[in-house]
């Protein structure tokens, strides 16, 4: 699939891990449940056994907190709590999806991947025209970056299963009445299989 890019959407500690560093228990909860890391890191490797490119996004702020682009009530209590800085144990990606020195980085200041970041850019210069995204939260990073993409040209694909949000309800909501209108929703074994199959 030279033409796809996996996108891994805030799969980092604070989000997805409960421990001295969750921010959102009941998401962490849901992600857990669901087995959504194990399935994210099937994707993942696959991925990487097929050279299909890999990019990782995170939410994660400069000291400053003057990058961020979203300048809701919500993203102020990152700034009033030094929350999410870069290079922060809370900021870091979940040790077993951890980038690898050959796969970027895209730090973000909002909840779309595209929005204050290179990311379409860099998609572009490599000729990049599909996007398959797995992420948290599936009515958060991943819808907003899904309906960008979409308007941007690209051939959006959602992996279900590697998905979760802070609540059952959210997470299918979304799947059934929302990314049908503008991608294609797989499980993970779909995907794999695909990525096989064009091998």
């Amino acid at each position: 699939m030279t033409d796809t890019a996996v996108l891994m959407l805030d799969y980092q500690v604070a989000l997805c891990e409960d421990g001295p560093h969750c921010r959102l228990p009941a998401l962490a909860a849901q992600i857990t449940e669901r087995g959504v890391l194990e399935r994210a890191g099937r994707v993942l490797a696959g991925a990487r056994s097929t050279s299909t490119p890999v990019v990782h996004v995170r939410l994660a702020f400069d000291p400053s907190y003057e990058l961020r682009t979203n300048r809701s009530a919500r993203f102020d209590t990152y700034v009033n709590e030094r929350a999410m800085l870069v290079g922060s144990p809370e900021a870091a990606f979940v040790a077993s999806l951890a980038p690898l020195e050959s796969e970027p980085i895209i730090s973000k200041g909002a909840v779309n991947a595209f929005v204050g970041t290179p990311l379409l850019e860099m998609l572009a210069t490599r000729g990049l025209h599909r996007l398959v995204l797995l992420g948290v939260a599936t009515n958060l990073v991943v819808e907003a970056t899904a309906r960008h993409a979409t308007d941007l040209g690209f051939q959006v694909t959602v992996l279900e299963d590697c998905c979760a949000s802070f609540q059952p309800e959210l997470h299918t909501f979304a799947i059934e009445r929302i990314f049908p209108l503008f991608s294609t929703v797989l499980s993970s074994e779909d995907f794999l299989a695909q990525l096989e199959g064009a091998g």
